[in-house]
């Protein structure tokens, strides 16, 4: 096994250096460096340069560094090999983490006793219970999946959609177009993990907030989009924020990434803002997951979450 280490956005240093540590003796390559390109046969990536993996005539597959693939696939010269996402139980835990503390956050109206404590205002508000609160998840994969569990545990009425048809014990489901308006009307709490596709790039836009519930215990719809930046239109959502057709939402990812200092989401009263960390995993977590996959496919000649081209994920 040789393998091919390419990063970028993030510190490749540090993770050449953890996949030579947890590798060892096996070689692992710096992409950065002068290689081979014939001694390669798998390569671990996150927005490696374009058509830097077509120049491996012996690639076995690829292994994203992250849950979300559009950035890859967007290569037009990616080699017809396996590619494969991180799935593992440190990603998935720290995404539920992420979606419950901000279906709490709004629940628990945290932002408004914020603005009081800075007045020095004792005004307790009145605050629903969970089971008053209907939370809807577009996409029901792994993440979704286990989202709703744990909300359900809390008491959320929680509700998922998706491109197919899901039996989810527990959860209303809904698929398709057909019923995603269904599936809107009955949604206080939008909770979006979605992956990228052409299908549901900008799917986020001013024409779906409207068709959110209107009398939810909470005054008006919230969105809370940890999927992809691609999902959402950034305008859309300032504009359904200041005419009031979204309450607030939490953004952990945005059109454009890093977020230009020129946004005006940066300081927008409304909005609960996070740098894309909602399902930051260690970095030995996601190092062991590829090293894994690796293992099977040379023991048995099969790999674990392989991505369909076409859907997307």
């Amino acid at each position: 096994m040789s393998l091919l280490v390419s990063i970028r956005g993030w510190s490749p240093d540090e993770w050449v250096a953890r996949f030579r540590a947890a590798a060892a003796p096996r070689p692992v390559v710096d992409a950065r460096e002068s290689f081979e390109p014939a001694s390669i046969h798998y390569a671990a990536v996150w927005m490696p340069e374009p058509g830097l993996l077509a120049r491996l005539p012996n690639l076995k597959a690829i292994f994203n560094l992250g849950a979300g693939v559009d950035a890859l696939l967007a290569d037009l010269t990616l080699p017809d090999v396996p590619l494969c996402r991180i799935v593992n139980p440190d990603l998935t835990a720290r995404m539920t983490e992420y979606v419950v503390l901000q279906c709490l956050m709004h629940l628990r109206q945290v932002e408004a006793y914020r603005r009081l404590q800075a007045k020095a205002r004792w005004e307790p508000i009145d605050q629903p219970a969970a089971t008053e609160m209907r939370v809807g998840i577009m996409g029901m994969g792994v993440l979704g999946q286990d989202s709703a569990e744990v909300l359900k545990r809390v008491g959320f009425r929680v509700a998922g959609w998706s491109r197919m048809p899901k039996t989810i014990r527990g959860v209303e489901t809904f698929a398709g177009e057909v019923e995603l308006g269904a599936f809107l009307a009955r949604t206080d709490i939008l909770v979006v993990l979605l992956p990228l596709t052409p299908e549901t790039r900008g799917i986020l836009n001013g024409g779906l907030f409207a068709r959110l519930a209107r009398d939810g215990a909470l005054g008006g719809p919230i969105l809370i989009n940890a999927g992809r930046g691609g999902l959402q239109v950034d305008a859309d959502i300032l504009a359904a924020l200041e005419n009031g057709t979204l309450k607030a939402a939490s953004l952990d990812v945005f059109e454009t990434e890093p977020l230009p200092a020129s946004s005006l989401l940066w300081k927008h009263p409304k909005v609960i803002l996070t740098p894309h960390v909602a399902a930051d995993s260690t970095p030995e977590a996601l190092v062991e997951a590829v090293l894994a996959n690796v293992a099977l496919h040379e023991r048995e000649g099969r790999l674990k979450d392989v991505v369909d081209r076409q859907t997307g994920y």
